[in-house]
């Protein structure tokens, strides 16, 4: 970039904008504005900084990716204006303990990482996997409603003293049990509409994943979706998401690039001669490290080697070759699990973090080709 590039920190929220222009040669921010929350005053803004710098200034505007999502960035590269959404767990600048945080300062330290390269940006989805992203994280939310509404009528049962003596909760056996308990008063009609809530739920969540098996077919995603579904812990919802938050699997040069910007790498500590091992680092896409982590517990039951009907069933259709890398992966994964709680008397939560950090490794190998 030349000198007349300007870099714009905006940083965003509901109801205002705060705006900062930084360039190279001053090295500091300026011409600091406040206004509503608006694209519009983003446009009005570069026009007056167009008064300062000079009609053939290069502008860059950024802001951090937040509650806006991706409508500032469409908005802004309509009226061709070069937008970048900045992920915040790699800006440099964040790392800092702050101990003055303002909107001012918020707004000069993106413009500053902006124009030292000191962030990595957001991807952007198209049209398409932004509608699909949308769908998934609703069924999501219906799936979290459905737990709580689990664990408030085990509570109301606890409560009450009902106790059930089968072997696991929502079968078909406890469903049937719970519609049969007869509480007095006005608590069996608390019970009946725990279970109508239950019942709703759990229909809808059917109807919902019945969708996504549509969506997942769409052209620009099933051969996708079934190369991930070779892999033990990976079905149909879990694949499409992945395959939608990541959206190109080729903007990353490795497998540990990879899992690093999923948050799935230890952080470190280390000064000299002093090494320190932290937890995982958490940063980047917290969705799909959420996602991986469930489908690593997958791997820690099962005789290793053994493939299930069902899984059998997922890899029909695909080469050879790709069906030889996920068995091999697969084995390996269970074999790493085992001996990490066995042999090494790993906590079950660590080896499964391990797991999936693993998992998403061969998951990247798998959506770049790298599978000999």
């Amino acid at each position: 970039m030349n000198y007349n590039t300007v870099y714009v920190g905006m940083d965003v929220h509901k109801e205002s904008f705060t705006f900062c222009a930084y360039t190279i040669d001053a090295e500091k921010g300026s011409h600091f504005q406040r206004t509503e929350a608006d694209y519009k005053n983003v446009l009005k803004y570069l026009e007056f900084l167009r008064t300062v710098y000079g009609n053939d200034a290069n502008f860059i505007c950024g802001y951090e990716a937040g509650c806006l999502g991706y409508t500032l960035y469409h908005q802004l590269i309509e009226h061709h204006v070069n937008c970048v959404i900045l992920a915040p767990t790699t800006m440099l600048e964040q790392c800092s303990r702050r101990r003055i945080k303002t909107d001012r300062r918020d707004a000069e330290i993106i413009a500053k990482c902006l124009a030292q390269h000191n962030y990595s940006p957001v991807h952007i989805p198209t049209a398409t996997d932004e509608e699909t992203k949308e769908f998934l994280r609703m069924r999501d939310d219906h799936k979290l409603a459905l737990k709580k509404v689990k664990q408030q009528i085990l509570a109301f049962c606890l409560r009450h003293n009902y106790r059930y003596d089968g072997n696991s909760h929502w079968t078909a056996a406890h469903i049937k049990w719970l519609k049969s308990l007869k509480p007095e008063a006005l608590y069996k009609e608390i019970l009946d509409e725990y279970l109508l809530t239950y019942t709703t739920l759990s229909d809808k969540l059917e109807r919902l994943d019945k969708r996504i098996e549509e969506l997942a077919s769409k052209d620009e995603y099933r051969e996708s979706v079934k190369k991930l579904c070779c892999f033990i812990g990976i079905k149909t919802h879990t694949a499409l998401s992945v395959l939608i938050e990541v959206g190109d699997f080729q903007r990353f040069a490795s497998a540990q690039k990879f899992a690093s910007y999923l948050g799935l790498v230890p952080g470190e500590d280390s000064s000299g001669d002093e090494q320190t091992r932290l937890g995982i680092t958490k940063a980047g896409n917290r969705h799909v490290r959420m996602l991986l982590t469930e489908a690593s517990q997958c791997y820690a039951r099962g005789q290793i080697g053994f493939k299930s009907k069902e899984l059998k069933s997922r890899q029909a259709g695909n080469s050879p070759q790709v069906i030889a890398y996920a068995d091999k992966a697969n084995e390996r994964l269970r074999r790493r699990y085992y001996k990490m709680v066995l042999g090494k008397s790993k906590k079950h939560n660590v080896a499964k973090t391990a797991i999936a950090r693993e998992l998403a490794c061969f998951m990247w190998g798998m959506m770049t080709d790298h599978i000999t």
